[in-house]
C-alpha cells in the first residue's frame, strides 16, 4: 500500500518511511553513480543511499526528502539533498525528534547532521538553533560509521529540545509581544519591505493554534506561514502578490534555525522578567 504523503513547496514527506523509489523520484542525487568531475582524488565517494542504508540498520527511517535545483549544466545529479529521519519509537509522537542529514556530491556540502522536530498537527518540520549539535562529516575516512556516530550524538539533544518546547508551551504571549515576534521573523526572510504584515504571520491555519496564545503556538504559526508561503499581500508599488514558499535547502535551514533561536531567546526574556 502506498504511504500517505503530501507534496508541498519543499520536497516530499510521508507518514510512513519512504521507500527508495519514492526518494529517487524527488532526490535522484542521493543515488548518484559517482562524484562530480570537479572533486579531487582525496574526495571519498560513497553514495548517500549507502549512508542511508547504514542509518536504517540502526533504526533510523527517512520520512522527508528534498533536493536543491542546479542551474549549472551537468550538476543536477550531484547537487545538495536533504533527508529527515526518525527513530522507530518516535514515529507516532505528537512532536517527533528527527535527525536531519544534508549532503552533496558536487562540493557544495559535506555531510551535515542537525537536530529537528516534526509537528504532526501541521505536518511541519523545524530545525533547532545554534545551541544544539551541528556536526560536519567530511568526504574521507569511514564516512558511514562517522555519520552514524553523529546521528547518535545528536540524539543526546532530545531531552534538551523537549525541555525547550515545554518552556515555550508554558510561556504566554500578549498580542503586542506576538506581533514583535512576527515582525522580527519577517525581517529574517525579507531584506527589504515585506509584502505582508506581522499580523498575517499570526494567522492560524488550524484550530489547535487559534485557541492557544503561548509562545509555542505563536512560533508554529509564524514558522509555517513564513516557510510555506501562499499568503496574499502587496508589493512596495501596491501590486497584489502572494508570498513564496522557501524551496532552498540552505534558506530552509537558515530560517528554521533563526526562528528557533528567536523563540528560545523570547522564552528566556519572558522567564527573566517573570522571575524579577
Amino acid at each position: 500500500m502506498l504511504a500517505s504523503r503530501f507534496n508541498d513547496s519543499f520536497g516530499l514527506r510521508s507518514s510512513n518511511p519512504l521507500t527508495n523509489d519514492q526518494i529517487a523520484r524527488v532526490a535522484p542525487s542521493i543515488f548518484a553513480a559517482g562524484k562530480h568531475e570537479s572533486r579531487s582524488e582525496r574526495y571519498t565517494y560513497i553514495p548517500t543511499i549507502q549512508i542511508l542504508d547504514g542509518l536504517r540498520n540502526e533504526g533510523f527511517q527517512p520520512f522527508m526528502v528534498a533536493q536543491s535545483r542546479s542551474r549549472v549544466e551537468g550538476k543536477s545529479e550531484f547537487t545538495k539533498h536533504m533527508m529527515r529521519l526518525r527513530k522507530i519509537d518516535q514515529i507516532d509522537a505528537q512532536e517527533a525528534f528527527e535527525i536531519i542529514l544534508i549532503n552533496s556530491h558536487d562540493g557544495t556540502s559535506s555531510y551535515q547532521m542537525l537536530a529537528g522536530i516534526f509537528r504532526f498537527v501541521c505536518q511541519n518540520g523545524m530545525v533547532m538553533g545554534d545551541t544544539y549539535q551541528d556536526i560536519r562529516v567530511h568526504h574521507r575516512g569511514n564516512i558511514t560509521e562517522n555519520v552514524i556516530d553523529a546521528a547518535y550524538t545528536i540524539m543526546n539533544d532530545v531531552d534538551a529540545v523537549q525541555a525547550s518546547i515545554e518552556t515555550m508551551k508554558g510561556t504566554p504571549l500578549a498580542l503586542p509581544e506576538a506581533r514583535i515576534f512576527a515582525e522580527t521573523a519577517l525581517s529574517l526572510k525579507y531584506d527589504k519591505e515585506a509584502p505582508i504584515r506581522p499580523d498575517d504571520l499570526l494567522t492560524a491555519r488550524r484550530y489547535e493554534d487559534r485557541v492557544n496564545t503561548d509562545l509555542w503556538a505563536t512560533f508554529n504559526k509564524v514558522q509555517e506561514n513564513l516557510l510555506k508561503g501562499g499568503q496574499r499581500g502587496e508589493t512596495a508599488t501596491g501590486k497584489r502578490t502572494r508570498t513564496r514558499g522557501v524551496t532552498s535547502i540552505d534558506n530552509n535551514v537558515r530560517l528554521n534555525k533563526a526562528l528557533w533561536t528567536l523563540s528560545e531567546k523570547m522564552a528566556n526574556l519572558k522567564g527573566t522578567r517573570n522571575a524579577g
